[in-house]
């Protein structure tokens, strides 16, 4: 989904849940009959997302939808955490999680390639900062975030250990 709807729905929901104390990762509405509206939604605390909290940020959009009317037919609500290896949409989630492994898919190619399967470095003002093995030797790629068409964390052992101290 993007465009106009994309944006309405966005505009529609982070303020409120930003009040509540959660993110709005991301939000995807599909094209299947009846359309599923797929929100995920992180606490701002950094801590993990609870199935309390996903029930709470389901009831709040539920409203905000009802009262707002933007999807012109019926459509389903789902609404879960991140998850471990989560999507990568703001340039902050690529700051957030240098040093840890991600894949990253260019809408165009780069050097030939589409798909970047590395430890994730950061990120600049116009992309994200990733270092991949190329026969062995290392390499870094700057992915203009105009050109990311998808990236998410790896599930890794590290990744699972990092994340068991959060509640």
């Amino acid at each position: 989904m993007i465009g106009s709807t994309h944006k309405t729905l966005q505009a529609l929901i982070a303020p409120p849940l930003a009040e509540m104390g959660y993110r709005l990762v991301r939000l995807h509405l599909g094209s299947d009959v009846p359309p599923s509206l797929q929100i995920m939604a992180e606490p701002l605390s950094g801590e993990a997302m609870t199935v309390a909290g996903c029930a709470e940020v389901s009831r709040k959009v539920s409203r905000i939808l009802d009262e707002a009317d933007p999807i012109d037919s019926d459509y389903l609500l789902e609404v879960s955490s991140p998850g471990l290896d989560r999507p990568l949409v703001e340039p902050q989630d690529f700051e957030r999680f240098a040093g840890m492994e991600a894949k990253i898919e260019a809408s165009n190619l780069i050097d030939g390639r589409r798909k970047f399967k590395g430890q994730l470095m950061g990120a600049t003002d116009k992309g994200a900062r990733i270092t991949i093995s190329d026969n062995g030797q290392p390499r870094e790629f700057e992915i203009l975030f105009d050109n990311i068409a998808g990236a998410k964390l790896v599930l890794t052992d590290e990744l699972i250990k990092g994340s068991s101290g959060r509640s």
